[in-house]
């Protein structure tokens, strides 16, 4: 954790119908001091897409080494590697050589575009990736220092609701 990080926790409710799950997750996550609250939320919601009782939030921005989130099986060895915004291809490479599965989730529209249309298509010979946009627009409304959030996934629509309000994250597949 980096100095001057900011310590949120999270009650998180997920009623996932896609995948019939449900489960509440009390969670301490880091906001390092050049992260947005945005980015925050959208870590949390990457975790909401893909909860699992192994699935961990790891240090983030701060750690060169590890993806945003994991998810590694009892030998040690990584299942899932999650990371947000636009991965250069070194570290797409070895996240794809480490993992069985890989999912990058983007978000700022303007700039993941044009990271997608420069590197798309090489990152096609990475048959565990996927890449996914998320429309996550008002979301840092809900970021407080202690959340209790509900989750509501069905047909990839991702709902969250709090006392702050509620906001819907659209999910587009690109590959």
């Amino acid at each position: 954790m980096a100095a001057g990080s900011t310590i949120y926790k999270v009650q998180l409710s997920i009623a996932d119908m896609d995948r019939n799950y449900y489960e509440t997750h009390e969670i301490t996550i880091a906001q390092h001091p050049s992260e947005t609250d945005e980015r925050l939320m959208i870590r949390l919601v990457a975790f909401a897409l893909n909860a699992s009782d192994r699935l961990v939030i790891t240090q983030g921005i701060g750690g060169d080494d590890e993806p945003e989130l994991w998810e590694k099986n009892y030998g040690g060895e990584i299942e899932l590697w999650i990371d947000l915004g636009q991965m250069d291809e070194k570290r797409l490479r070895k996240a794809c050589g480490r993992s069985e599965k890989v999912i990058i989730y983007t978000y700022n529209t303007k700039s993941a575009t044009a990271w997608w249309k420069q590197y798309g298509t090489t990152f096609e010979r990475f048959k565990n990736l996927k890449v996914i946009h998320l429309y996550t627009e008002g979301i840092e409304k809900l970021c407080e220092r202690s959340m209790r959030l509900q989750c509501n996934i069905s047909d990839g629509e991702l709902s969250f609701h709090s006392e702050r309000g509620d906001v819907t994250i659209m999910q587009e597949r690109w590959r």
